[in-house]
């Protein structure tokens, strides 16, 4: 083998030995820096989740304090045992079926041993559920327990105040305001609307009066009634102008010319069926218009 040739080889030149002494340089330098530099980032501080954090350990620590705080224990009464509850207090079902034939005659334990009795339930069961036995005191001094007569009398109910019904025709303002719902515009407006008709000849008018809701027209019909006036000025169908049909708070200009012309064409008008043969009367007040009118 040829050694002298592999050495021969192997010699660099001058430049050659600079740049491997330069990356031997560079690789220790770099070594140094990884091996006493921290290149870890610094770590964001959150407010919120700082907050949070320690709302959390606050209810880890509740929750290991709940856990090992005892259970509660409820004291009840033994006449009222479900199967569930029995079941759950150890006693087998034919002592549980026992404890329930019992209360069907309607009979109730006064005492851990009455309890026992019943249920045929062992010494030891017993030992261990009977502190939980709570009796009601009426059931404890069941021999001593009277009835007292006189608690249970009836006492007499009020009589209801006796409700004064008055003429709507009749009502002042101070009537009116009285009844909940109505104020001083709207009695204001009951009183004008009965100058207008000259009188009330029906409750159902009421509905008529732009602001009265079915709850105070209720109340007013459970106050007020309806008495017409004997001396009531009712108005004659065959003999009243154009003019006095058109004022008639019921009839429009239009509708009372055309009862002007049915007369002439027609004749006298001799009852309400007749006028509501007319077109443009309004027939679903015939029944209180006709009481305004004379045929």
């Amino acid at each position: 083998m040829n050694f002298k040739g592999l050495i021969k080889d192997l010699k660099f030149t001058h430049h050659q030995r600079t740049g491997i002494f330069l990356l031997f340089a560079i690789i220790i330098v770099l070594q140094t820096i990884y091996f006493f530099i921290d290149f870890s980032l610094p770590e964001k501080s959150f407010p919120e989740k700082e907050k949070w954090m320690s709302l959390q350990s606050e209810i880890d620590t509740m929750k290991l304090i709940k856990s090992k705080e005892k259970p509660k224990i409820y004291l009840f009464n033994p006449n009222f045992i479900s199967d569930y509850k029995g079941y759950k207090l150890g006693m087998s079902v034919l002592e549980i079926d026992r404890l329930l034939a019992f209360r069907k005659e309607n009979k109730y334990v006064a005492s851990a041993k009455e309890f026992q009795d019943v249920t045929k339930i062992s010494d030891s069961l017993l030992m261990e559920i009977s502190p939980l036995f709570k009796f009601p005191d009426w059931i404890q001094s069941k021999s001593n327990f009277k009835i007292n007569k006189k608690e249970f009398i009836q006492k007499p109910f009020f009589k209801k105040e006796k409700i004064v019904v008055l003429d709507i025709n009749q009502a002042s303002q101070e009537d009116l305001v009285k009844i909940y719902g109505i104020g001083e515009a709207l009695s204001l407006r009951i009183l004008n609307q009965k100058s207008i008709l000259g009188c009330f000849v029906s409750m159902e008018q009421m509905n008529e009066i732009w602001g009265l809701s079915p709850e105070v027209i209720n109340e007013l019909n459970t106050h007020f009634k309806v008495v017409i006036p004997a001396d009531l000025k009712k108005i004659s169908i065959n003999e009243a102008s154009l003019k006095e049909l058109s004022q008639f708070s019921y009839f429009r200009y239009t509708l009372a010319k055309q009862i002007v012309t049915y007369r002439s064409m027609n004749g006298n008008i001799n009852n309400i069926e007749d006028l509501s043969k007319i077109k443009g009367f309004p027939v679903d007040k015939a029944k209180i218009i006709s009481l305004y009118l004379e045929f």
